[in-house]
């Protein structure tokens, strides 16, 4: 058989069904997966119900559903101020890394550059390899995750293409700062660089915070794509819809690329989100508060055991600094607490590049997940440290 292509193959497998697979072998409480353990609104489910018992259940429009696209376009208004035109700058994928895949497969061409904050979701890496770009890493600097500007302006250059930025960050709950955003799209402007903005959870930041799409600076709506997701926001994420806001020429071109992915997404989820986006205010604050409890009670928890617990400003993950309590990495670790206490959690050294010197002393939990779930994995850890 004739070689296959390395681009692809050669990839590993992920850290995370790595994991997985060794959380159900211990039957540990799963705190690597990165989605809630209950289902979103029954009202939401309700209509993607109906719509696929009634219909319409064809392919609707390879750009998405207008129902959906409308929405996606009222909600950029609603919670931005965003004027948009749901005909020709809204495209549905199936999901944000469909979106993401298609951002790259329509912008990227080999040789050229693209920019990725670490640590990332680790997708960043694999579809910038599969376009045949470059990637240019900037490394944040840990305990608090400093986004340094010389490092940032360095990974700029003449062939930079575009640049990967996610806020609110997974893995480490990072809501970029204003000054943050301010320098990624001046640099953006001087290099005539375009920005694809991972935004799935733009609804779930704490503390008081608002989220600010870079979209919404100056310079950038002609240069800035933002996804979002159903998925995180109404806890939905088998569901696999996202949406793309941003400038025609660039949403045209991705759509280019996504017509041979997937083409289309179910049509009941599509109008069945399309209703969820247009909920009353106080679901949006209200998910937006439950998950900031949860996030305390894990916080109280992993305290309690030993951790050294980091600030968590969004999404749905705390990280915890192990350097106290182990001198092994957080591969070792993760697995060792997995066997031994049976709750499992993920490296962050897993979402760096394998060309990068990550740091090995941070590890991830999930905690969208039932409050029971939270404590029992809170009192298990606590009894394997013997804090």
């Amino acid at each position: 058989m004739k070689t296959l292509n390395p681009a692809v193959t050669a990839r590993p497998t992920t850290v995370f069904e790595v994991m997985s697979l060794l959380a159900a072998e211990h039957q540990a409480i799963n705190l690597g997966q990165g989605f809630p353990d209950t289902d979103g609104p029954e009202d939401i489910r309700a209509r993607a119900a109906e719509i696929c018992r009634d219909g319409p259940n064809q392919y609707p429009s390879m750009m998405g559903h207008s129902a959906l696209r409308q929405a996606v376009a009222e909600a950029n208004r609603r919670f931005y101020g965003l004027h948009v035109d749901w005909k020709s700058q809204v495209l549905v994928t199936s999901g944000a890394t469909e979106a993401l895949a298609a951002a790259a497969m329509a912008f990227l061409l080999p040789g050229e550059e693209a920019v990725v904050i670490e640590p990332a979701y680790d997708a960043y890496f694999e579809i910038i390899a599969m376009a045949g770009a470059t990637l240019r890493r900037v490394p944040l600097t840990p305990p608090d995750w400093r986004l340094n500007e010389a490092a940032l302006r360095a990974a700029f250059g003449p062939n930079t293409k575009l640049v990967f930025l996610n806020s609110p960050l997974n893995p480490i709950g990072k809501v970029f700062s204003p000054e943050d955003l301010a320098l990624v799209a001046q640099l953006c402007v001087e290099h005539d660089a375009i920005a694809v903005c991972d935004e799935v959870y733009e609804h779930l930041v704490f503390d008081g915070r608002s989220h600010v799409p870079l979209i919404t600076l100056p310079g950038m709506a002609e240069r800035c794509v933002r996804i979002g997701s159903a998925g995180k926001t109404f806890s939905l994420t088998g569901w696999k819809v996202g949406y793309t806001t941003g400038p025609a020429p660039l949403i045209r071109a991705m759509a280019q690329a996504h017509q041979f992915l997937t083409f289309t997404t179910p049509p009941s989820l599509q109008i069945a989100i399309a209703y969820g986006l247009a909920k009353d205010d106080s679901y949006f604050a209200g998910l937006s508060l439950q998950m900031q409890a949860k996030r305390d009670r894990l916080a109280e928890g992993l305290d309690r055991a030993g951790f050294d617990v980091l600030p968590g400003e969004g999404t749905y993950f705390l990280t915890a600094d192990i350097a106290r309590l182990s001198d092994a990495s957080d591969v070792e670790f993760c697995k060792t607490i997995t066997r031994e206490a049976r709750v499992a959690a993920i490296p962050i050294s897993a979402f760096y590049h394998p060309d990068s010197t990550p740091p090995q002393n941070f590890v991830r939990f999930c905690f969208a997940k039932q409050d029971d779930v939270l404590d029992e994995a809170a009192a298990r850890l606590k009894g394997w440290t013997g804090a």
